[in-house]
């Protein structure tokens, strides 16, 4: 900053080495009649690139030019009614950056394996059926179906809090920090699994050992899900899937489905165990009690500070509660998405068994609803990251407010649509293949959609940071399903219809109104 601009080197001058934009030259090379002319034609980069006058009258000041200086050149008072002529000379042309980076491309073949994981885990049910025969519940559902369903329920709920709070320590680059936090959490995540299962009465003997698999598989896929270990949980899965279309043809032995589903069960623990921190987990926690015991008010000796009978030393520079507070991200900021996947769970299993729960036959168990639902979350998963990248090439293509919001709403309606007709196609196929499912009247078609609907904006809402009120709709949907349930009100299918069509609408509100500020997609 110090030089000269306008220094002539042998070879050329300085403005090169400046980081301006590419921009032809306005002249010739001939020499300028007019100073104006000359400065104009040097600056023409800079000038061109300019919102404002005040960006070209920091570039002449930068350079060192004087009031003086200036009047004596170019017969202006001073720099800023030079830069306002030279910005009114020279027109706007703003250079778009020669490489567009996508950050939110991702592979689809990737997004489709996480959705495959997600529904893979189904097949398990296929190997225990013979297991869990019995009367029906009392409610006329198969035996054992309130069992499975209250653990899973449980581990679905934590393992979402769980995985945010494990992501938001790999976030912040902590990958030990989000390896304890699994390392505490998921064990704890299955024993509440397992206790919710046992809270159930009446279930068959192998359905409590059924839940109890299952919430600790839930716990451990969670593990290999987070740390990006897909592949791996798909390895530890096959012999169970394997086993499951086998048993679809011909009637395998139980000693041998019991073994498959725990051969594929010990093969994903023995792999989450393998990437937990146990070792360092284990001296953390040594650590950290200890460090408890010395320095926290009032333990250890009855004393704050200071040695054996010493003196009582208070630190007023720093409060207990700051001292001793958590560390790194917040309980609370988790919260929510556990909330959320609370409220999106139950809205998946009243498409279910909505009408069973409500004292329908036990024929009208809709569950190819809820696989298409599962596993569309891969495409689901992709739609979002391109909804991503159409919304950062409207920033740059967009010269108004207006005309971004226009963009926003197109990319918006292609990524709904593609991930609707996919939930579309995945419904009517399971329905089609799935011995003795309902049919797929309109009814049932435009609920599933519109749930689909809400499970995709609720995602779309959590990715941006507005999660709390995406579980608050989801939520608030759940309860009055539930009520209405509960209280007899209406006909299943059209409670369904209403309450999935007025969460959508109240979803879509809320994108509109937050996603159309362009501000939301920093």
């Amino acid at each position: 900053m110090s030089g000269s601009l306008w220094l002539r080197v042998p070879g050329g001058d300085t403005l090169p080495a400046l980081p301006r934009p590419r921009r032809t030259a306005a002249g010739t090379g001939a020499p300028a009649a007019d100073p104006m002319d000359e400065l104009a034609e040097r600056l023409d980069g800079f000038i061109a690139a300019a919102v404002h006058p005040d960006e070209v009258a920091a570039i002449l000041e930068s350079d060192g030019m004087t009031d003086e200086h200036i009047r004596l050149t170019y017969g202006r008072r001073d720099s800023f009614d030079l830069a306002e002529e030279l910005y009114a000379r020279v027109p706007r042309a703003f250079p778009e950056p020669q490489d567009h980076t996508d950050p939110w491309k991702v592979s689809l073949a990737a997004c489709l394996l996480r959705g495959v994981i997600f529904a893979l885990p189904g097949l398990a049910y296929v190997l225990g059926a013979p297991l869990l025969e019995g009367p029906p519940d009392r409610l006329g559902l198969p035996a054992g179906t309130l069992t499975l369903l209250a653990g899973a329920l449980i581990g679905w709920v934590w393992d979402q809090t769980l995985s945010h709070r494990a992501y938001s320590w790999l976030g912040l680059g902590d990958r030990a920090a989000a390896g304890r936090t699994l390392l505490v959490g998921a064990p704890t995540g299955a024993l509440l699994g397992i206790a919710a299962a046992l809270t159930v009465p009446g279930g068959p003997p192998f359905s409590y050992a059924f839940a109890a698999g299952q919430a600790v598989y839930v716990g451990a896929a969670t593990v290999l899900l987070v740390l990006g270990r897909e592949r791996l949980l798909v390895a530890a899965l096959a012999p169970m899937a394997a086993g499951s279309v086998l048993a679809l043809f011909t009637d395998l032995p139980v000693p041998l489905r019991v073994g498959l589903l725990g051969v594929s069960l010990l093969a994903a623990c023995t792999l989450a165990l393998r990437e937990l921190p146990l070792a360092s987990g284990v001296r953390a926690a040594v650590r950290r009690i200890r460090g408890w015991s010395e320095h926290r008010p009032g333990w250890g000796h009855g004393r704050v500070t200071g040695g054996p009978g010493g003196p009582v030393r208070w630190r007023m520079l720093r409060g207990a509660e700051e001292e001793y507070g958590p560390r790194g991200p917040r309980l609370g900021d988790s919260v929510p998405y556990g909330v959320f996947g609370l409220g999106t769970g139950l809205l998946v299993l009243y498409a279910a068994l909505g009408e069973v729960l409500a004292g329908g036959p036990a024929e009208a168990v809709a569950a190819p609803s809820a696989v298409a639902l599962t596993l569309s979350m891969g495409p689901a998963e992709w739609l979002l990251h391109r909804f991503r990248s159409g919304s950062l090439a409207g920033l740059r293509a967009a010269r108004s407010p207006r005309q971004f919001r226009l963009r926003m709403l197109g990319t918006l309606a292609r990524c709904m649509a593609v991930y609707l007709a996919v939930l579309l196609v995945l419904g009517v196929v399971g329905t089609l293949f799935w011995p003795g499912a309902p049919g797929m009247t309109g009814v049932r078609v435009a609920t599933l959609l519109l749930l689909g609907g809400v499970m995709w904006a609720g995602l779309l809402l959590q990715s941006f940071g507005a999660v709390r009120a995406a579980a608050a709709v989801c939520a608030s949907a759940a309860v009055a399903q539930s009520l209405a349930l509960l209280l007899g009100v209406g006909q299943p299918r059209l409670v369904q219809l209403v309450v999935a069509g007025t969460a959508a609408a109240a979803l879509a509100t809320l994108v509109c109104l937050f996603l159309g500020r362009a501000t939301a997609h920093r």
